[in-house]
């Protein structure tokens, strides 16, 4: 085998293509059928399932790195649980999945390889992806109908307005879907323009019943705004539920489900 040779690449160029990529595709980005808020597990399998469909889904996160805290299992040991049948979601995209036979229903993981796994397939599926950018504030028309998200650059915001004001952008969308864990920060948003009730966060653990709650609960919250995976606990006060994402991937399959009847009534 002869040994490869680089391209010789101009830097110039490098710049001028990244650029001219970049806002090529951003242009498209303004306006979406469903922006999805969160790449954890629950966000990525939506915007996958939603993009399949042939819905326009854009997918906004505030991190550097997308898939949320599944990266990682419990405590210090990069392995996580995954409920059936949320294993045929991941056995679907390639993942294997151990199933544990002392533990009715239980499946093992490795984190990593699920959570690379569930960005791939997001991007196959066709969804794009805005990442280190952070929702600020909504699109909120007359009567309070919500017609998309008001973003910022992550580190900008995280800088703080005293040292660096940066004016947001907004970003339309007809469904807005709460996928961002603990904080439900779009639900948050509207808590704090007096449309919905504060949000308690999640309970103790108590994985079962927290499983179970997470799927009874997802679905539309507010006008044109969905609530998906663990964000669907913070939402109603249920319990945590640890290092155990199988409800996290189902509901965020059947919150591709409960939109896709929304936009596309039958």
């Amino acid at each position: 085998m002869s040994k490869p040779q680089p391209a010789p690449l101009r830097e110039r160029d490098i710049t001028r293509q990244i650029a001219r990529e970049y806002y090529k595709e951003f242009d498209s980005l303004i306006e979406s059928d469903v922006i999805i808020v969160g790449a954890g597990p629950s966000g990525l399998i939506c915007a996958h399932d939603l993009a399949k469909m042939g819905f326009r889904t854009l997918v906004v996160e505030q991190s550097l790195a997308l898939g949320g805290g599944f990266w990682h299992g419990g405590y210090l040991m990069n392995k996580a649980t995954i409920c059936e049948p949320a294993n045929e979601i991941l056995e679907e995209i390639g993942v294997p999945c151990k199933k544990i036979n002392e533990c009715e229903g239980m499946y093992m993981v490795d984190p990593p390889h699920a959570t690379g796994a569930l960005v791939a397939a997001a991007y196959r599926g066709g969804a794009k992806v805005l990442n280190l950018t952070r929702v600020v504030d909504l699109i909120l028309r007359k009567d309070g109908i919500l017609e998309g998200i008001v973003v910022n650059n992550t580190t900008a915001e995280m800088a703080g307005h005293d040292f660096i004001h940066v004016d947001p952008i907004a970003l339309e969308g007809k469904i807005v879907v709460d996928a961002t864990g603990h904080d439900a920060i779009v639900v948050d948003l509207l808590h704090k323009r007096g449309l919905y009730k504060a949000v308690p966060g999640n309970g103790a653990m108590w994985v079962s019943r927290s499983e179970q709650e997470v799927m009874d609960r997802t679905g539309e919250v507010y006008p044109n705004c969905f609530v998906i995976g663990l964000a669907v606990a913070a939402v109603y006060g249920t319990p945590r539920m640890g290092p155990a994402f199988g409800s996290m991937l189902l509901s965020g399959r059947y919150g591709a489900e409960l939109i896709k009847k929304k936009l596309k009534p039958e």
